[in-house]
């Protein structure tokens, strides 16, 4: 099935991310997932939010990857993976730099 997901950032509420559906239904998440092994990375994220529901850019950051290599069941390099971000306080999409992937991968690895 294909999905869409939008992510917007309101003045107001602040971040906002919404998955649509083909039939045109569209849902509010805090955290998501689409594709294969959408529902485990799914349950993945929903476990992790409920432990901590208020992250911070690299605890975001570092959950999304480790969310991939859970379902995955495969630890990546830096240059094996692309991470995109939009943050509140610059709101301007970028890809991650090798370098900062890398960072956020020996932040999980020390913490795990």
């Amino acid at each position: 099935m294909t999905v869409a997901m939008v992510l917007g950032i309101d003045e107001e509420r602040g971040p906002l991310l919404y998955k649509c559906d083909p039939a045109g239904h569209f849902y509010g998440h805090k955290a998501t997932s689409a594709g294969m092994k959408e529902q485990e990375a799914i349950n993945f994220l929903e476990k992790k939010m409920k432990e901590n529901p208020a992250f911070t850019y690299d605890e975001t950051v570092q959950t999304a990857i480790s969310a991939l290599q859970s379902v995955l069941q495969e630890d990546f390099k830096a240059t094996e993976i692309e991470v995109g971000v939009v943050r509140a306080d610059n709101p301007i999409f970028r890809s991650l730099e090798t370098e900062e992937i890398e960072e956020h991968l020996t932040a999980i690895s020390e913490r795990d």
